[in-house]
């Protein structure tokens, strides 16, 4: 196997440098000075109804990997759904065009129980393979096709695999987006700055460690292979629940509903549900919500 030539980035000059970490920079600390009715802190639960499309991203033609995007649309999704409505929670479902397009009555279905959907890229693209107009085509396609199956306007997005080019921002701004949630800069919101202004874009920000796959995916052709229990993942949940409900912060969480969709794992939120239920009323929303709030709270425009 022959190995690329690392790029010799140790010749940029300091300005090239400084444009590229200005492309999308954490700029001033959104965090809330409260919560709505002097909850103690937030709680944005969200899923990323990937689906059919992780497969089909890469012109991939396995049924058996198809089959398994399937299971988030015929038993993660149900699963999912039935525990938000028995505690009354609403959440935020980011979902690739064509995950709509495919299954269009799941969609409308979430958006009449008040969850929100968000945007998700076109077919799971990774943004940093494309160039800037291709990348813009397909957000704005991606934004138009969600709202013609739903009939909202989706305000929020976030990337495929959380990638993101050193265009993304512009276009999410240019979009007149509310929010992103793709980078990982702080725990609570933040303004985006563009070029070392603020975009108007506030970011959500995720981790790896708050996400469900980053602990349950298997990857049959490589040695990835899950070594760690539902009780343990469960345990990291909650102590970062914990740290944000002792700073009166943001706790947002990230899964799948063909991974944590399944029998031993959907018990994971379960538990994690009745957890943050035993503390001090909490406020469950979504994404927009959340952003919304922190807006009015700083007097954003």
């Amino acid at each position: 196997m022959t190995i690329a030539a690392p790029i010799p980035t140790w010749t940029w000059s300091e300005q090239r440098l400084q444009e590229l970490l200005q492309r999308a920079r954490a700029g001033r600390s959104l965090k809330p000075a409260s919560w709505p009715e002097e909850r103690k802190c937030a709680v944005a639960l969200s899923f990323d109804s990937d689906h059919d499309t992780f497969e089909l991203r890469d012109g991939g033609k396995s049924i058996s990997a198809l089959s398994q995007g399937h299971f988030g649309v015929r038993q993660g999704i149900p699963r999912i759904r039935e525990l938000l409505t028995r505690h009354s929670i609403r959440a935020s479902f980011f979902v690739p065009a064509i995950s709509a397009i495919h299954y269009p009555d799941e969609q409308r279905t979430l958006i009449e129980e008040g969850h929100e959907i968000a945007l998700h890229g076109w077919i799971h693209e990774r943004n940093t393979l494309l160039d800037e107009a291709t990348e813009r085509e397909l957000m704005y396609r991606s934004a138009e096709t969600l709202e013609r199956i739903t009939g909202v306007r989706p305000v929020g997005i976030r990337t495929p695999s959380w990638d993101f080019s050193e265009h993304t921002l512009k276009i999410a701004a240019e979009m007149g987006l509310l929010y992103d949630s793709s980078l990982m800069a702080d725990v609570d919101c933040y303004e985006l700055l563009l070029d070392g202004k603020n975009s108007g874009v506030v970011e959500l920000p995720v981790e790896w460690i708050r996400d469900d796959a980053a602990y349950l995916v298997m990857d049959r052709w490589g040695g990835l292979r899950p070594q760690i229990s539902p009780q343990d993942i469960l345990g990291i949940f909650k102590r970062e629940f914990d740290a944000a409900y002792h700073e009166g912060g943001l706790f947002q969480l990230t899964m799948h509903p063909d991974i944590i969709g399944h029998r031993s794992r959907i018990w994971i939120l379960q538990e994690l549900i009745d957890y943050i239920h035993s503390y001090r009323p909490v406020w469950f929303a979504t994404h927009a919500d959340v952003v919304r709030h922190v807006k009015e709270q700083c007097g954003c425009n």
